[in-house]
């Protein structure tokens, strides 16, 4: 982010609206909300991730002469709305909800206020940063949640869609709860933790697998994982790991952080008879990890089968995500600002009732059951509205109305999910470093019923409407009929 000037990383459309705002309507001060639809991996919650690197893009947002030339060049821009963006500076407001933070579908996780040429540029930017890391931070804390406590590594930078998913990529997964990363480049612009061992090259490089362990080993006493299955896991690889054990014990190394990985074959029948292997040998606390193409639905299998694993690299499916490779965010108009400061709440009707957007400038409350701190539910309201935790509150789902919950008066506790992030196009937010992030984000999953935390048929969380704002939708919908 920092050594490329991304201000044109944008479709041209917007270019070409925001060229016709500033022939019309420049001035106008609009609002956008950048949401999402449906749960990546049909799960039961998102992670919101990417903040940080949105934040940079606005801040840095300037069009250099060579920008300027080349949109010239297009034969599409006049001179006037050039010479305007060979100025331009990013002065509205933006409001976000904080990385790590649990996420569900249909409430902004992006709200922008400012002039509409504005908001419109920076569409494209906040879609593809904030859509691709909440995408993977999401796909890495459901494998985090398979392993059940086990460690996940994140591998996957070799297997990502090039260097930036990659660097990013393990960012976000790292957010999403993984315990470190292979990638040393994110390791050195995130300060997380990087892990690896050696492939198979390194042994096949020796003129025996022994050899390549010993010398491993001698190089790495600390940090020795040995890789197991380059010939034969059982007969060969695991022996041979033994014996190199055996003698760094025996030449008085203490053993700490040592074991084996196993990265073919079948993993659960292979660790179980590994796991004996080493326990009879005398190195009970040897850890056995694993990779090869893991995900957390065969983690989840190979932890019913009772494999030996304790921790775990995965890769491609995490990097990609690769059962859904799109998170699906939008960004949509919500209203426009009178001059009276006051604003006209839009909408866009679909025949696809999940497609209506929700109008106005609107903020989110998020519900918790007081006495076990669980999300209850998330509450969409219009801007300004408060909330007495002192009085029974009345929810309801606002597209089936006849379901609805009544909680009693000191039994639920609120909190505002958008804080300010930029003012008059000044950043106002500091991001918190990725591994406080992590933090959040755990604390964010911890509060979370399992039930909406299980990998098959989740529980849905709700999202309802404040009663202002159904009845504002309700209104812009029978307007909108009549008119049609």
């Amino acid at each position: 982010m920092s050594t490329m000037n991304i201000s044109l990383l944008t479709d041209l459309y917007e270019l070409t609206m925001m060229q016709g705002y500033f022939k019309s309507h420049a001035t106008e001060v609009v609002v956008f909300d950048m949401f999402y639809r449906r749960n990546p991996s049909d799960g039961g919650y998102a992670i919101a991730a990417g903040l940080e690197q949105m934040i940079e893009y606005i801040k840095n947002l300037r069009f250099t002469s060579e920008d300027i030339d080349y949109l010239r060049g297009l034969g599409i821009f006049d001179a006037d709305f050039l010479d305007y963006l060979s100025t331009f500076r990013f002065s509205g407001d933006i409001y976000a909800i904080p990385e790590g933070t649990v996420v569900f579908p249909r409430e902004p996780l992006v709200k922008v206020v400012a002039p509409i040429m504005e908001a419109q540029l920076v569409e494209t930017a906040i879609l593809t940063i904030i859509n691709h890391q909440s995408l993977i931070a999401t796909k890495a804390s459901r494998v985090v949640y398979a392993a059940q406590g086990d460690g996940i590594m994140e591998f996957g930078l070799r297997r990502a869609q090039g260097p930036d998913a990659g660097v990013y990529g393990a960012r976000a997964a790292m957010i999403g709860g993984c315990i470190g990363t292979s990638n040393v480049l994110a390791g050195q612009l995130f300060d997380v933790p990087v892990k690896g061992t050696h492939a198979h090259s390194w042994i096949m490089s020796f003129p025996d697998e022994y050899t390549a362990f010993k010398t491993y080993a001698d190089l790495y006493p600390n940090a020795c994982c040995l890789l197991v299955d380059t010939y034969d896991t059982l007969k060969s690889g695991v022996p041979n790991a033994i014996r190199v054990f055996t003698e760094m014990r025996e030449s008085g190394i203490e053993l700490k952080n040592y074991g084996i990985r196993l990265d073919s074959g079948d993993l659960a029948y292979l660790s179980k008879k590994a796991r004996k292997m080493l326990d009879a040998a005398g190195f009970a606390d040897a850890f056995i990890s694993a990779s090869s193409d893991l995900d957390e639905y065969l983690i989840d299998s190979l932890k019913m089968q009772g494999c030996k694993i304790t921790s775990w690299g995965v890769g491609t499916n995490m990097i990609t995500s690769k059962d859904c490779p799109s998170f699906g965010g939008v960004y949509k108009l919500a209203a426009v600002q009178n001059a009276d400061g006051s604003f006209t709440p839009k909408i866009k009707l679909s025949e696809n009732t999940a497609k209506v957007t929700n109008p106005g400038n609107k903020i989110i409350y998020r519900i918790y059951e007081k006495d076990v701190h669980k999300v209850k539910a998330d509450l969409i309201a219009l801007d300004g509205e408060t909330f007495d935790e002192s009085q029974d509150l009345v929810i309801f789902d606002p597209v089936e109305t006849w379901k609805h919950t009544r909680l009693k008066a000191g039994t639920y506790t609120m909190r505002e999910l958008l804080v300010p992030v930029f003012r008059n196009g000044e950043c106002v937010y500091t991001s918190p470093s990725v591994m406080e992030i992590r933090a959040v984000c755990q604390r964010e999953l911890d509060s979370l019923w399992d039930e909406t935390r299980r990998l098959v048929n989740p529980h849905e969380m709700y999202v309802d409407l404040s009663d202002k704002l159904f009845d504002v939708k309700k209104k812009l919908l029978s307007e909108m009929s009549q008119d049609h």
